[in-house]
């Protein structure tokens, strides 16, 4: 078992699961999306990004890009969030937390495209 590819994919994984735990709920109702899970998504994303940056492949390069997709997405979400509560000093609307969630939407999807890239990398290889 090569290590360096268990902390990979448990890195790849957490940051899909962990911006779906943000994603799931209703878009408006903010509520049900804490702050908490998005920066902690932005962080372990980051983490992937920085270990996906070594790898000199074609499907390294592809998950490099999905990686960057997912931060861009998170990164705007949470200036988003930032610089509606912290900045404009207004409350959390319906509206606003809309925009949020559907960036974070963005970043899963790129999460889990790269998924999907490390589980037929990994299918492949058994072969």
């Amino acid at each position: 078992m090569n290590l360096e590819k268990v902390i990979f994919g448990f890195f790849v994984i957490l940051a899909c699961t962990l911006n779906f735990g943000f994603f799931i709920g209703e878009l408006s109702d903010f509520s049900e999306h804490d702050a908490g899970h998005l920066f902690a998504a932005v962080v372990v994303n980051l983490i992937a990004l920085v270990m996906k940056f070594g790898d000199r492949t074609h499907i390294g390069a592809t998950h490099l890009a999905t990686s960057m997709v997912a931060m861009l997405q998170l990164l705007a979400a949470s200036l988003v969030w930032m610089w509606h509560v912290h900045i404009s000093h207004l409350a959390m609307n319906g509206g606003t937390m809309s925009t949020i969630v559907s960036l974070s939407g963005g970043a899963l999807l790129a999460n889990l495209i790269s998924v999907i890239l490390l589980i037929s990398e990994t299918l492949r290889q058994t072969r």
